[in-house]
């Protein structure tokens, strides 16, 4: 019996990887939506992670200030370290956030913060599979002026809490319109959108705004382009996509029912990011059965 069940185990985890492999571009599957092919083609193959230290990636975000870097990290119990590559997959360097570990680290995004002048990144250590954290954290640095191998920040730690209990999450969104922080929870039944202002960081610890339910579960990560116009969130198996009308908030825009993008499944792909221009779409996965992250592009047609 044990050996039957640990098969099974096996077998569901290898899932994403079975379909990925033997239906990368199915259109007709009954579990998964025809996809807009109209809109974005791909995937392209850019290379392989050339850092073996990045083995669970859980987030990607494009640099504003640097053209063609890319940020990602490790979730949790990884190392305090944000990792920077560029489009092929080529290491570039890494900060070091000081004085804050790793819990369960499971989006990056970069926008809009308190100096008007500068980009930001945001760490989200949002992760909480057993949904026992009281509080979950966002750590805030200004993007570095220069790139070097080894740098070293110290954030600012937003402190929040959830009005309806803990959640585990690993969508983390920044509105460049609004400068809102949007995230987005993963194991409900129908996930669940809450939003803090960019004032909650001066206040230090703060209690999310519950604002919407989203027809679908599982998203493990999202992006907000950087002119605000698009909107993308990605759960195992599908890249969920919306256009955002001018003078729209980000809830007004996720009411309308999403256009389906092209993706082919990774073996844990949990990381999804805009290029700055909005003309394409990164995507990254942890590794896993031994197969090596490799970093997916798709370009708008």
């Amino acid at each position: 019996m044990k050996y039957i069940l640990l098969k099974s185990f096996l077998i569901f985890l290898a899932l994403p990887f079975l379909i990925a492999e033997r239906i990368p571009q199915s259109k007709k599957l009954p579990i998964i939506p025809s996809y807009q092919d109209s809109l974005f083609t791909g995937p392209k193959s850019m290379g392989k992670i050339h850092n073996r230290a990045i083995d669970e990636a859980s987030g990607l975000a494009f640099s504003r200030r640097h053209p063609g870097i890319l940020y990602t990290h490790n979730d949790s119990g990884g190392d305090p370290v944000i990792y920077l590559m560029d489009t092929v997959g080529r290491h570039v360097g890494q900060i070091t956030l000081v004085g804050v570990k790793n819990r369960d680290w499971e989006d990056i995004a970069v926008g809009p913060g308190p100096d008007p002048n500068k980009n930001y990144i945001y760490v989200g250590e949002i992760g909480d599979n057993a949904g026992r954290y009281k509080h979950i954290k966002i750590f805030r640095i200004p993007e570095p002026k220069a790139l070097a191998k080894e740098m070293q920040a110290q954030p600012e730690v937003l402190l929040l809490r959830y009005p309806d209990g803990p959640r585990d999450a690993e969508t983390l969104m920044v509105d460049p319109i609004s400068h809102d922080i949007f995230i987005l929870s993963k194991r409900d039944s129908v996930n669940i959108l809450y939003r803090a202002p960019q004032s909650a960081f001066s206040q230090g610890e703060y209690t999310l705004n519950r604002v919407m339910e989203l027809p679908f579960t599982m998203s493990v990560a999202g992006d907000i382009s950087a002119d605000g116009s698009q909107i993308i969130i990605k759960n195992y198996f599908l890249v969920f996509y919306w256009e955002r009308k001018s003078g729209e908030t980000v809830p007004d825009a996720l009411k309308r029912k999403a256009k389906i993008l092209p993706y082919k499944p990774e073996p844990q792909g949990e990381a999804i990011a805009f290029l700055p221009n909005g003309k394409s779409y990164f995507t990254l996965s942890e590794t896993r059965f031994n197969i090596y992250p490799v970093l997916y592009r798709y370009d708008k047609k």
